[in-house]
């Protein structure tokens, strides 16, 4: 809505506007396209004109979604899977993502499944071997290895540690 009445205060003619994108019917001077951007950081948006910039998004969009908001992970590789569903050749997408931001995009997949894993085990509602199975990990082993060698500790000592912080809070009275 803040986006189609700065349009529309612009006097900017557009076709659809969905979340994160928008079609302009036309073309659009360099003065108003500084207005629609000023007007936009006013209510913490960022336009994006940059069609590489906007396909590292939609990666990073797709990865969270997968990773956080699905029940379980693809059991397709991930390769497959990002390249099929952003329509475009892996190896093009990799080498973007890499030169972009200086991560490989399974590194940046990695991270995600660590933190979703804390969350997991904050959760205390599934078992190590149940998250492993959850996140396509080949074994609770490697699910351990790769949490230890992010964080620098094991998940059980993770969610020791969390459990601790949490019964402390609660003895302050603060929980």
């Amino acid at each position: 809505m803040i986006v189609k009445s700065e349009l529309d205060n612009l006097g900017v003619k557009y076709g659809s506007v969905e979340l994160g994108q928008v079609e302009l019917k036309g073309d659009i001077s360099s003065e108003k396209l500084h207005q629609l951007k000023t007007a936009l950081l006013k209510y913490g948006l960022e336009l994006m004109e940059e069609r590489k910039d906007i396909l590292i998004e939609r990666i990073k969009d797709l990865i969270v979604e997968m990773v956080h908001y699905q029940d379980e992970l693809p059991k397709t590789k991930n390769s497959v899977y990002i390249s099929e569903k952003l329509d475009y050749n892996y190896t093009y997408l990799a080498t973007l993502f890499s030169e972009v931001t200086g991560i490989t995009i399974e590194h940046y997949i990695i991270s995600h499944k660590i933190e979703r894993v804390k969350e997991l085990l904050i959760y205390d509602e599934l078992s190590l071997k149940e998250i492993s199975y959850k996140l396509n990990y080949s074994s609770e082993a490697h699910l351990c290895g790769q949490f230890k060698k992010i964080t620098g500790i094991t998940p059980t000592i993770y969610k020791h540690l969390k459990n601790k912080r949490l019964i402390a809070l609660d003895n302050v009275g603060i929980m």
